[in-house]
Parts: C-alpha cells; structure tokens; sequence
C-alpha cells in the first residue's frame, strides 16, 4: 500500500543529518542558557517584599520546579529534532524559549510586573502553538512539554496576582 501523506512518513524518519549526541548537547545548552536569567536576574529583597497570591510557592520550591521542566523541554526538543528536523517546531521552541529567558530580567531586573504579565501572555500563547506541533509531531514530545505549559499557566496566575496585590 502506498502511503498518500509523504511528509507524515518523513516525520517518522531522523533526518540524515542528524547526530544524537550533538543534538542533545545543543538542546541542553540552549536551554540552559535560558535558565541562567533565573541566576542573573534573581528575585531578591524586591520581590521578598511584595504581596503575592494565595497558592504561591515557597521560594526554594522554583529552582526545583523550573529545574526539572528545563531538563523535561531539552528532553523533548531533542525528541522533535531527531523526528522532524530543523523545522518549524523548533523554531516555535525557540520562540517560547526567547519570551520564558525575558520574564526574568522584566519582573525582577526592571521590576515591570505589567510587562512582565505581557510577556508571560506572549510565553504562553508561544507555548500553547509548541506543544501542539510537538503533540502532533511525536506524542512523547508533547508529554514532555505538558508540565511546563501547566507551570506556565500557574505563572499567569502568579503573575495576575503579584500585579493585582501590589
């Protein structure tokens, strides 16, 4: 039987590029470095001094949370890179990446919680557009990314919260 959806085949196959040691290593960099605005812009006394909302973590709770999610989102962007190449659905990965490395310095470094909020809303539509192309590009993928859109959806609501109360 021949397959009518070629493209759906291909998807299914590593490109012929690809080398899975160096496209984990690029995977964990880049999103690594994405963390390190948590370690440049931290929350500091600023933030030690807000209202915040109920249901907010203690702080020694988001290093972890955001620790493990990192280690979730290179997983599967490793997993989208070996499927489909350098295609769109890294490209929105990186996308979301851009906005989730701006909260930090916003909320913490400007002290912008409005801006902050903008951005988050740009992190999670960005995210929402992710994990969907992920999901239909290889399920384990959008597994993966499924924690990290629910955090971010708990970070909106921080987020509303700390801008509202303060």
């Amino acid at each position: 039987m021949v397959n009518e959806n070629p493209s759906a085949e291909m998807k299914k196959r590593p490109p012929r590029s690809f080398q899975p040691g160096r496209a984990a290593a690029i995977c964990g960099v880049i999103v690594a470095l994405t963390s390190l605005t948590g370690a440049l812009f931290p929350a500091g006394d600023w933030y030690g001094g807000l209202s915040k909302p109920p249901g907010t973590p203690p702080d020694f709770a988001f290093p972890l949370v955001w620790t493990a999610l990192y280690i979730g989102m290179a997983m599967a962007a490793w997993r989208i890179w070996r499927r489909c190449g350098l295609g769109r659905e890294l490209g929105l990965f990186v996308l979301q990446l851009l906005f989730n490395a701006l909260w930090m310095p916003v909320a913490f470094g400007w002290h912008s919680l409005g801006l902050a909020l903008i951005v988050a809303v740009a992190l999670w539509v960005t995210l929402a557009a992710t994990l969907r192309a992920f999901w239909q590009a290889d399920r384990i993928a959008g597994l993966l990314l499924f924690p990290y859109a629910v955090w971010v959806s708990y970070v909106l609501y921080l987020n509303v919260g700390l801008l509202g109360l303060n």
